[in-house]
């Protein structure tokens, strides 16, 4: 315990000293691992680490999905998505902010990124809720929120790495968030509508849109729903992997972006450079955290606790909610993937042996990892959105974000106490 202890000490402080979260990891594991083996053994397991986390073959679905989604980004689609959304939800009290909910969830289901979601819908949605003059804290609250998504419904880069980390079955892990992330989208609607309701001032209704519009505006996304469905309906009924759909996705994505004239050499040189850069990033952060892992499992901290909560005789429901509470403290300290490297490690062996489905736990973790998002004093989608929103106060938009954490907090418990949810679809896939 004591030695498992330093060693998270000892990675907090590198980050504080401004050490990459990957090598701080990296090296803290390596040195631990070391102490408790020998200097050889370190070295021989660095470097079997290093050569079977570049080689797998289930972490190519990772480079393929983000080429996807920066096709998709670089397509243009935000502005589309936001666009049908509003011909649907724009007359409404909050429909606005509504609308920039369900574009952020339609959005998130092809680009995977909570970061991208949130830049790109700021640049679509803010200009038009305050047009119509919506409180800057519920218009920045919608889309931080919303970007959350990107998380969550699949494709999912923070599935894929705890898929990897946990050997489970990355596509049940995608099926798996495809429900929870609709009744987030849902209980985000919500929260807008009691908002507004009990102050109409922050969400004015908008203009009604006649049937015609609403048609043509559908029209224009109908490709990037057909891509969702070919991906995620190729992996539900089992005619690919995860990897073969990454791949007809990310294709698809290329002639998507091709048809809407929005490539260019020159684009398409930016887009694989930038998913190559990011891929090596995501890769470089799996090996440290494979490193860690391996130093914290030699340690004994896993089985130490596991011992000790036997001990203690608590209900296995009650340790997940101490668990979860453990993430939503993190959450406010920690930015979201250095928060699920860490943790995975001591906190999954625990889980498993609690008799606790590892996909449903999964989800969970995604869930709290979209809270700590948005929650301060990190909350990294606030920032990302303070970056493009300048003369938006980050208090105001941590004011707004406020509704849609308890909104969050809600639906956590919901997925938590009825694991059903989460698993219906999973249950279901050849």
């Amino acid at each position: 315990m004591l030695a498992s202890s330093i060693g998270f000490i000892a990675v907090f402080a590198l980050l504080f000293l401004g050490a990459p979260i990957a090598f701080g990891m990296g090296l803290v594991g390596f040195v631990g691992f070391a102490h408790f083996t020998n200097w050889n053994a370190a070295l021989a397991m660095f470097g079997q680490i290093s050569y079977e986390t570049t080689i797998s073959d289930d972490l190519s679905v990772l480079p393929l999905f983000i080429l996807m989604g920066s096709f998709i980004n670089r397509a243009g689609l935000g502005q589309e998505l936001y666009d049908c959304a509003n011909a649907f939800l724009g007359h409404r009290r909050g429909g606005l902010a509504m609308a920039t909910v369900v574009a952020c969830g339609g959005f998130a289901a092809v680009s995977g990124s909570s970061m991208a979601t949130a830049a790109t819908m700021s640049k679509v949605a803010m200009p038009a809720m305050r047009r119509y003059g919506y409180a800057d804290s519920l218009a920045a609250g919608s889309i931080a929120a919303g970007g959350t998504l990107g998380i969550l419904i699949p494709p999912s880069v923070i599935m894929v790495l705890y898929g990897i980390m946990t050997s489970t079955d990355i596509g049940k892990l995608f099926i798996a968030g495809i429900i929870p992330g609709f009744i987030g989208i849902t209980f985000y609607m919500l929260a807008v509508a009691v908002v507004t309701w009990h102050d109409p001032t922050l969400g004015p209704r908008g203009e009604r849109s006649p049937w015609g519009i609403r048609f043509r505006a559908l029209t224009k996304i109908w490709g990037v729903l057909l891509l969702f469905i070919i991906v995620m309906g190729g992996i539900y009924l089992g005619l690919f992997t995860p990897t073969e759909a990454a791949g007809i996705g990310s294709g698809g994505a290329f002639l998507f972006a091709i048809v809407r004239r929005k490539l260019t050499w020159k684009i398409l040189y930016t887009v694989l450079v930038e998913t190559a850069r990011t891929s090596a990033m995501m890769f470089i952060l799996l090996i440290g955290a494979i490193l860690f892992s391996n130093f914290i499992n030699v340690a004994g901290l896993p089985a130490q606790l596991s011992g000790w909560l036997n001990a203690l005789g608590a209900e296995p429901m009650m340790v997940m909610v101490c668990i979860l509470a453990v993430y939503l403290v993190l959450g406010c300290l920690l930015e979201s993937l250095s928060m699920v490297l860490l943790t995975i490690p001591i906190f999954f062996p625990i889980v498993k042996s609690l008799g606790f489905d590892p996909i449903w736990f999964g989800v969970i973790i995604v869930v709290v990892v979209e809270i700590g998002m948005i929650t301060p004093p990190i909350g990294l989608n606030v920032f990302v959105l303070k970056s493009t929103l300048k003369d938006v106060p980050v208090t105001t938009i941590f004011r707004g974000v406020s509704y849609f954490i308890a909104a969050d907090v809600v639906r956590l418990a919901l997925l938590a106490f009825v694991p059903q949810i989460t698993l219906l679809l999973p249950s279901l896939m050849n």
